[in-house]
């Protein structure tokens, strides 16, 4: 299966990208792409059967991975930092905690429905979703400072989407 990779390499580790990983990128079915534009993120996340996300480190949010749920693309990632949080484990892609489980999973990514991947994405991490969120969080902190032990009225759909066009 070919592997396309786009990624920006920036001048702080570039001798390490020179020594350690540009020769990996001359395998067989391993293409290079380089750094893409918000333009070009849609079609080539689109595109793809999978969006590898093999972060080895406690990543606090991925926008990466929403971006590709949001394309209806299953993200396969390492079970580190917030990946659990974000990804619905058989349903907008599969967390593993293993090279032999990403590979078993690469290999299940076409079984998934990329509808449902896509609407997983509007129902949690769409704009007016969550803005919803935002909006209940400020409500919750203006309550607590304010030792009211109701909460404030939530915000209407009219309010939010006026937030979201300014």
């Amino acid at each position: 299966m070919p592997l396309k990779i786009a990624a920006k390499v920036d001048r702080a580790d570039r001798a390490y990208y020179e020594r350690e990983i540009k020769h990996l990128l001359t395998a067989p079915n391993v293409e290079y792409i380089g750094e893409i534009n918000e333009q070009q993120k849609g079609e080539f996340l689109g595109n793809a059967y999978a969006y590898l996300f093999p972060i080895d480190w406690p990543e606090p949010f991925g926008l990466t991975m929403i971006e590709s749920m949001a394309c209806g693309t299953p993200t396969i990632a390492f079970r580190r930092g917030s990946v659990p949080e974000v990804i619905t484990d058989g349903l907008s892609g599969f967390i593993v905690d293993n090279m032999d489980d990403a590979a078993r999973a690469t290999q299940q990514a076409g079984t998934l429905n990329r509808a449902a991947c896509r609407a997983e994405f509007m129902k949690r991490f769409s704009a007016p979703v969550m803005a919803q969120q935002y909006v209940k969080l400020y409500q919750s902190i203006i309550a607590a400072k304010s030792g009211a032990s109701e909460t404030v009225p939530a915000a209407r759909d009219s309010e939010i989407d006026t937030l979201l066009t300014l």
